[in-house]
């Protein structure tokens, strides 16, 4: 943009309407600039002003005028057609068009001052740099793959280098934000579309694309995606927080979230945790607690779907596979839940861990088949810069229901060999009492159907020609799966410098994202090939699933009947209401 040095008739007009400057010669501004719309402000070091051509800017239902009042601009630069009003001290910051900054008691910029966060471990060790287009799976690669030196030099080197160029910059307010009623903002970029209201305290973070934070939260070292919501009374510091996720009236440290985290009730807490999204924490949830340890370098894994109950208490160290509901308890000790869909109960009475593996499968289908669509059909993003894989049944949790009934088969037969009729398992719980099995033989039948069912949802009406080898293990990178040789070998090009910057990994991204759904299928056929022991299918064993499927499909639309009758027939849900009528009309 051209600027211009102001005229002395904009300086007597300025003056006029009770605004100083150190120097009228470091005010800069557009063609289009309008000096009557600026009054009793105050004018420090060097300030460009944009075009001030519209009459107002609007935000739900306060409208401002364009123009500047009742503000101390330092060294800041204003794009076009601006609201900045009461922004009582404005230092550093580049603003872009149609902003509104209103009632800002502080708002500064310091570009000599690095921010870092201290994620997933409260000693520090997986520290990162956020930038403004940094996504969660970029903030999981750093934060992740500490023992990759050399990828970590790289990645540290090319993050600063971003940091210095103009759409890098951390100090940057982009087109259509609105802060207002603010106490302090302190280093903090804001992407285009956020809104912050009646914050107290935001200081060294990144809000992304259309974020909203209001009431009365605290912000501390912090990158959020896209489509975030911050309320009522939050704590968070030292966190990465998913798209598409709410975070309100809790306490969150030194965390990755990844998209669709739903955390909005009280007292609930949680440190030094790994959530790899769609995942709800119910109130009073304590995760994380560091009372088992000396030191301040534990964590907490939690697979995607991970929905711990009503005061739930888990400590550090402890690891959960995808889709793992927690029954109501204080569990007294380190937890390695290796069963995907599993119920796990602390059964206080018998003084052991229980677990139910296949558990939504079983008993709750209509909730687990919304929880694969409602993520999808929630997904509010216009950027979507993350890709993320919302289905509950992909190759992440086929390849743990894999592993599931391989540890379901060793521990019957153990079982088995030794006469008993309780299946117990092994490694799931730090300590000496037993981990018992519910419902063994159920859940490896349950995880069978869900193979199948997963695997011919993928494959589509024609049975692909070839199998080759599976792949077995992969890579959840802030909601995107990704093979794991692939994941390697983008960790060697980081490494090498073949890939030399941020855009450079995210076209990786997109390129893996593209290949993904074909991967996905040849993973799903390879599936149906473990199953039989086979290289391949021959018609007849196709035949076989094509029958199976059919019938699971049935059993899927039936359970998701069934399991919602539960409810619906529940005296006690029809008491609170007049009579049928109301209940329909109020929850249908």
């Amino acid at each position: 943009m051209d600027y211009r040095k102001l005229t002395p008739e904009e300086i007597a007009t300025l003056q006029s309407h009770g605004n100083i400057a150190d120097s009228w010669d470091s005010i800069l501004v557009d063609n289009r600039f309008d000096a009557s719309r600026i009054t009793n402000s105050h004018f420090s070091g060097t300030v460009h002003i944009g075009n001030m051509s519209e009459a107002a800017i609007s935000h739900e239902a306060l409208c401002l005028p364009v123009g500047i009042s009742g503000s101390w601009i330092i060294d800041t630069t204003i794009g076009d057609n601006c609201a900045i009003h009461n922004a009582r001290y404005l230092k550093g910051y580049t603003v872009g068009n149609n902003v509104i900054l209103f009632n800002i008691d502080e708002m500064t910029f310091m570009p000599d001052r690095k921010v870092w966060i201290e994620p997933m471990n409260e000693n520090g060790g997986r520290r990162i740099l956020p930038f403004p287009q940094m996504t969660v799976g970029d903030a999981y690669v750093w934060a992740r793959f500490r023992g990759e030196s050399e990828m970590m030099k790289r990645l540290e080197e090319i993050t600063l280098r971003h940091l210095d160029t103009p759409e890098g910059r951390m100090g940057n307010v982009h087109d259509n934000v609105v802060i207002k009623n603010c106490k302090c903002i302190c280093n903090v970029a804001f992407l285009q579309g956020s809104v912050a209201e009646q914050c107290i305290a935001l200081r060294d973070g990144v809000v992304g694309v259309d974020c909203h934070l209001e009431h009365g939260i605290i912000a501390e070292r912090f990158l959020l995606g896209e489509h975030v919501k911050l309320e009522f009374g939050l704590r968070l510091n030292d966190s990465v927080v998913g798209d598409n996720s709410t975070l309100a009236r809790c306490e969150v440290g030194n965390s990755i979230i990844f998209p669709a985290h739903e955390q909005h009730h009280n007292n609930s807490f949680l440190i030094a945790a790994l959530v790899m999204g769609q995942s709800n924490v119910a109130a009073g949830g304590t995760l994380g607690s560091n009372h088992n340890s000396r030191t301040a370098d534990n964590e907490l894994s939690c697979g995607r779907g991970f929905w711990p109950g009503l005061c739930v208490s888990v400590k550090h160290s402890s690891r959960f596979a995808s889709n793992c509901l927690l029954a109501k308890a204080d569990y007294p000790n380190e937890l390695n839940i290796t069963l995907p869909f599993a119920l796990v109960n602390n059964n206080a009475a018998k003084n052991q861990l229980e677990v139910m593996p296949a558990y939504w499968w079983m008993y709750n289908m209509y909730a687990m088949d919304r929880n694969s669509k409602k993520f999808a059909k929630r997904d509010k993003r216009k950027v979507k810069a993350q890709h993320v894989e919302f289905d509950n049944l992909a190759p992440d949790t086929a390849e743990e229901i894999i592993i599931g009934r391989d540890l379901l088969h060793i521990w019957t037969e153990e079982a088995y060999r030794e006469g008993k009729t309780e299946i117990v398992a092994h490694g799931m719980e730090k300590g000496k009492r037993k981990t018992v099995i519910l419902k063994a033989g159920e859940a490896y039948k349950a995880y069978r159907d869900m193979l199948i069912y997963y695997a011919m949802n993928n494959i589509g009406d024609s049975k692909p020609q070839s199998s080759g080898p599976r792949v077995t293990n992969w890579v959840n990178i802030g909601g995107q799966l990704i093979a794991e040789d692939d994941m390697k070998q983008l960790i060697a090009d980081i490494a090498c410098g073949s890939i030399a910057s941020w855009s450079d990994i995210h076209a990786r991204f997109d390129q893996l994202w593209e290949a993904y759904p074909e991967q996905k299928r040849q993973h799903a056929y390879q599936v149906l090939c473990h199953l039989s022991q086979m290289k391949n299918l021959d018609d007849k064993e196709w035949a076989l699933y094509e029958a199976e499927y059919s019938r699971i499909k049935q059993f899927v639309a039936d359970q998701k009947v069934l399991s919602r009758k539960k409810d619906d027939d529940n005296e006690f849900r029809h008491a609170t209401y007049w009579n049928d009528a109301e209940m329909h009309a109020v929850l249908d």
